[in-house]
């Protein structure tokens, strides 16, 4: 099941149109989708640059076109021995920020032509590096059968596929990704999400959805939030600049506006920070209505 195939379904589950997802997980992939529904739509691009964390696992000794289980061996090489020494040492050097070349099998666009429909034809993949932040690369289970278990917690954009034929690189035996879980994005864990088919028999039955389903008043964005008075509401309901206080970040930073019900309003952005004493303008960018 493609991401896109998860939105379909959920679309008919809950008879919802409008349905988005916050971040692609490939087709051989398994673990956690964030869901947008209804208004909340128009946050996704907010989750979609959230931070992630994965488990998998990789298999060394073996080369793919794709860089993992389901493409086609390009190499294979010996893997006797190879340390679990050495393979930590090859992973803490793969932490840290650093341009990544994505897999050549992958949905990253060019002039709107996906990597992979280039690939499939046979045509060459421009090698265009992106920069990406590795915060974590360890090991889960000791190295056993030329093969390991890993976790890894990584910026949005960060591609374990490639990640995988890195460390095999770095390692001189080539490797690939032979599973992936994504466990976390953002503040979402995989350990609250239910499956599509639980979430029609809860529906089915009234038995709650929670934590699964978070209502909209309560969805935790990635930004800190304000309390706003009731002229400050109608301001920024019409679409209007408001001075508030106790404004954490700077210029340019985002902020979720709630009224005095803790209602989620609107999201605003700080265009001027006035004095030392935490206030600044805010000028409303997403309003709910």
């Amino acid at each position: 099941m493609t991401s896109h195939d998860a939105v379909q379904k959920v679309r008919r589950v809950i008879r919802q149109k409008k349905v988005g997802h916050t971040g692609t997980l490939d087709p051989d992939a398994t673990g956690l989708l964030v869901l947008t529904l209804g208004k909340a739509t128009r946050l996704t691009r907010f989750f979609i640059q959230a931070p992630k964390v994965y488990e998998g696992t990789v298999r060394f000794g073996t080369s793919t076109d794709t860089y993992d289980a389901s493409g086609d061996v390009t190499a294979e090489r010996p893997t006797d021995g190879l340390s679990e020494d050495a393979v930590r040492a090859a992973m803490a050097e793969l932490e840290g920020t650093y341009e990544q070349i994505p897999p050549p099998y992958c949905a990253k666009k060019i002039n709107g032509v996906k990597y992979y429909e280039l690939a499939r034809r046979g045509e060459e993949v421009p090698l265009e590096p992106k920069e990406v932040t590795v915060y974590g690369f360890e090991l889960v289970d000791a190295l056993a059968d030329g093969q390991i278990t890993f976790r890894m917690s990584c910026s949005s954009g960060t591609y374990a596929r490639s990640l995988a034929h890195e460390l095999g690189e770095k390692l001189g035996t080539g490797a690939h990704l032979s599973s992936l879980r994504r466990l976390q994005v953002g503040g979402f864990s995989v350990q609250n999400a239910v499956t599509v088919q639980e979430l029609a028999r809860r529906l089915e039955t009234g038995e709650p959805v929670e934590p699964a389903w978070i209502p909209f008043d309560a969805v935790p964005l990635p930004f800190a939030e304000v309390v706003t008075d009731a002229q400050q509401e109608r301001r920024l309901l019409h679409g209007q600049s408001v001075l508030l206080r106790d404004l954490a970040g700077e210029e340019g930073d985002w902020v979720k506006l709630l009224n005095r019900r803790n209602e989620f309003i609107a999201v605003g952005s700080v265009v001027e920070r006035i004095g030392a004493g935490g206030v600044g303008l805010v000028q409303p960018k997403i309003v709910f209505t």
